[in-house]
């Protein structure tokens, strides 16, 4: 597999970097994938004179290690990062970061950070089953070689699922990234290393909690790291006053999508990278940004009362605040009938874009005829043997651009006027659905392989129904035009309020206007 001229120089550049030598360990057999690798490796192991390329037999084949060379200061600790498949695509970055890691370049990670990963002392062997095409996959695989070179008790994996259809099918694993630790599955989805490493730590939820407990009362603190969230972060520290975002994730809903066109002043960019630009932005004013903490419930005394309102979060700890925004954003709808949570992942999905290469070859059901789901529909059948696209209404919703464009595909049928009424399986994985036809009431039932459900968003209120804050009928935060609920000190923007049209430079400016809100009200009060 011969590297394109830009990602050459690029790759040159990157190995300029490399402090010390390695080795790239290939385990080779006769196929056409093995013949790849061996062309990439010889390709990459002649850029530098610090690469040196040998064999091995593991047991993957095709797949390559990444190693310290016997002259490497480090020799003597062993590094566990492997590749079954050719890191390309999304995942050419891991690839880069573990040579320049294993090089001895330094890692951008806090001394605590690194110091708490050193002192795990249990054996952790890991294996991601990934997509060449999954954004998601990526921070995972970065995430637990990160590790793997920090500590010689943690090895890992990366396993490219079309290349090793079998092991994934024994398996049956139908969503990526999926990650098994020690031969048992251990997460699914995107996952970062503050995510992976608690699991590990057990005492590090107990710390975390501890720590933020004792964090002085904000001015303003934004539940929620979306756009909506992140906007507001900026324009509230940039009036001086103390702020904090406290997110289950940053960049929310953002992170799942990859083609942005209408961002306006980009014409094209993927949502992992405009959510980086946020956070970074948003941590160059000195925001304390508490990540993987997830809200629980929002106390807001009475209006004059004096009290600060707290917000209460499922780590045990409380945060007190002046102001609070929220800004939680929506999840995917479910369609909530028999089968849909059994099959979870194991042909029941969300991400097209992620776990569709799975797919390749099989038949797929897309539910859903808006954009998402007519886009949807067109990615999948690009590689899929066919796409039932199944819509309750008697209409497609999509535009007519995106329609146009399904219409000209062979390989999907349009169902219109249906309602999915349950998802099959067996051997516990989907093998077909059954909808009901809506005018004649007959139930037809369709062979297939994944149901992907792209029926809309649902606010994230769950933890504001014992505030006393007002909802919409749609659970959707009621807010004014300076987007003030129904609490006072309390505002709200993005996609989890009453405001039309969920797009992120909406979100975007409601969290602006939200943030100016809640700076007029502090300084009034």
């Amino acid at each position: 597999m011969a590297l394109d001229t830009t990602i050459k120089t690029q790759l040159q550049t990157y190995l300029q970097m490399l402090r010390e030598p390695i080795v790239l360990a290939a385990s080779l057999d006769d196929s056409a994938g093995a013949k790849e690798m061996s062309a990439l490796l010889e390709e990459i192991a002649a850029m530098s004179d610090k690469i040196t390329l040998t064999h091995e037999d593991d047991a993957r084949k095709p797949s390559f290690a990444v190693k310290r060379a016997a002259t490497h200061k480090d020799a003597a600790k062993e590094v566990g990062i492997r590749f079954a498949g050719i890191p390309m695509g999304h995942e050419f970055t891991s690839l880069v970061l573990a040579l320049l890691h294993v090089g001895a370049h330094p890692l951008k990670l806090e001394a605590e950070k690194i110091a708490q990963i050193a002192a795990l002392e249990d054996k952790f062997h890991f294996e991601t089953y990934i997509s060449l095409s999954c954004h998601n996959c990526p921070e995972v695989v970065q995430s637990i070689n990160l590790m793997a070179v920090i500590n010689p008790n943690i090895t890992h994996v990366m396993i490219d699922g079309a290349l090793y259809q079998q092991e994934v099918a024994e398996r049956n694993i139908m969503a990526v990234p999926t990650i098994y630790m020690n031969g048992e599955e251990f997460g699914a989805g995107r996952m970062g290393l503050d995510e992976i490493l608690p699991k590990l730590d057990k005492g590090a939820e107990a710390r975390e909690a501890k720590k933020l407990a004792a964090k002085e009362p904000f001015d303003v603190l934004i539940v929620g790291g979306g756009p909506a969230g992140a906007s507001a972060a900026i324009y509230a520290a940039r009036k001086g006053i103390k702020t904090g975002v406290v997110a289950d994730r940053f960049g929310g809903q953002v992170m799942d999508t990859m083609a942005i066109e209408n961002f306006i002043s980009i014409k094209e960019t993927e949502g992992p990278k405009l959510v980086a630009a946020f956070e970074e932005h948003v941590t160059s004013y000195g925001v304390d940004v508490m990540r993987l903490q997830r809200a629980q419930s929002l106390n807001a005394p009475a209006s004059g009362s004096g009290e600060l309102i707290e917000v209460k979060l499922e780590g045990g700890a409380t945060l007190k605040s002046k102001a609070v925004i929220v800004a939680t954003g929506a999840r995917w709808k479910e369609l909530n009938i028999p089968g849909e949570k059994e099959y979870r992942g194991k042909g029941v999905a969300y991400c097209p874009h992620c776990d569709g290469p799975l797919f390749k070859g099989k038949h797929v059901a897309v539910i859903g005829g808006g954009n998402s789901g007519v886009e949807a529909a067109i990615d999948l059948a690009g590689f899929v043997s066919h796409v039932t696209l199944i819509q309750h209404s008697n209409k497609l919703t999509a535009d007519a651009i995106l329609q146009n464009k399904l219409f000209t595909l062979k390989n999907v049928t349009v169902v219109l006027n249906a309602e999915t009424t349950e998802i099959t399986g067996v051997d516990q994985k989907v093998n077909g659905l059954i909808y009901r036809d809506r005018e004649t009431k007959v139930l037809h039932t369709i062979e297939l392989a994944g149901v992907f459900v792209q029926i809309g968003l649902l606010p994230n209120t769950d933890w504001l129904r014992t505030s006393g804050m007002e909802l919409s009928k749609f659970n959707e935060i009621v807010v004014d035009a300076h987007g003030k609920t129904s609490l006072p000190g309390v505002f709200a923007a993005g996609d989890v309020t009453t405001v039309p049209y969920k797009q992120i430079i909406i979100a975007m400016g409601e969290g602006s206007k939200a943030s100016l809100g809640a700076f007029d009200y502090l300084i009034r009060q």
